[in-house]
């Protein structure tokens, strides 16, 4: 026979499915709020992050009282004419220099156009500045590591994309093609701005010369060269009439060598 519910068995069943059916659609909602929820704060923390990003080049920044004159790219010439007490040093090979000043050991410098500078660095690189180095006095008016970074990023429209760095409570800005640094030296602050775009030209004439000096060693080397296609090798000072193709070029470093690779002496190097 067929089972019959009562009433209050229908109502039951009803109540429980209507129950079921709220209680599902709850938690889906709980999980698509917790979703959406995730997704802002994931949003937010990209925007935070690039927001908080340094995007200016050398060209965007302006002249700052705080730099007394002085700029990135300014030329051997000028920084003399700025200074005209300023001696260079040697360019190496690379087509780098640098030169430093300081006010209060050289009496011919007029001071008051350089007050509260202890000393002032520079790096060259082809006749250019690529590298400003401050280093402040006592006197100067930031006195701080924040009094500075709050000051100087006002002086030239940094954002607020500082970072710690190193000791003592140094602060760091990396641009887009260059970086300061700002910390205490000597119980004062200092202030570094390096060209990064400058950095990667030294290190590139410096994988340069080693490139070619690491060639011109394996050069020294190798005694033998041997010819693919006609299967014979010449000595060092014993060279061949004509230079042989790269693909068909094989170097030894003994006449052995290439005896036992199956080349045989050019009859001009017997």
């Amino acid at each position: 026979m067929p089972k019959v519910q009562c009433p209050n068995q229908q109502h039951l069943t009803k109540k429980t499915l209507a129950s079921g059916y709220w209680t599902s659609l709850v938690f889906h909602f709980g999980l698509w709020t917790l979703a959406i929820g995730l997704l802002l704060v994931l949003c937010g923390v990209s925007t935070f992050a690039q927001d908080n990003q340094c995007a200016l080049k050398l060209a965007d920044l302006p002249e700052a009282p705080e730099l007394f004159g002085f700029r990135m790219g300014m030329t051997t010439l000028q920084v003399k004419a700025r200074v005209p007490q300023t001696t260079f040093g040697k360019v190496n090979g690379f087509g780098m220099s640098k030169t430093s000043i300081s006010p209060d050991f050289n009496p011919q410098m007029d001071k008051t156009t350089l007050a509260g500078i202890r000393t002032l660095s520079f790096d060259f690189l082809d006749d250019r500045v690529s590298s400003l180095w401050f280093g402040y006095d006592d006197s100067f008016k930031w006195q701080t590591v924040p009094a500075f970074v709050t000051g100087i990023s006002k002086s030239l429209r940094l954002p607020d994309a500082w970072k710690p760095w190193k000791t003592r409570g140094g602060q760091q800005l990396k641009c887009a093609d260059f970086q300061i640094t700002v910390g205490i030296v000597a119980e004062g602050p200092s202030f570094h701005i390096i060209d990064q775009s400058a950095e990667q030209i030294i290190t590139a004439r410096r994988q340069a010369l080693q490139d070619e000096s690491d060639a011109a060693e394996e050069m020294e080397t190798v005694e033998i060269v041997a010819n693919k296609r006609d299967g014979t090798y010449y000595v060092a000072g014993c060279l061949p009439a004509q230079a042989i193709d790269e693909g068909d070029r094989v170097m030894f470093k003994s006449k052995e060598d290439a005896e036992k690779a199956g080349y045989k002496m050019a009859k001009k190097c017997e």
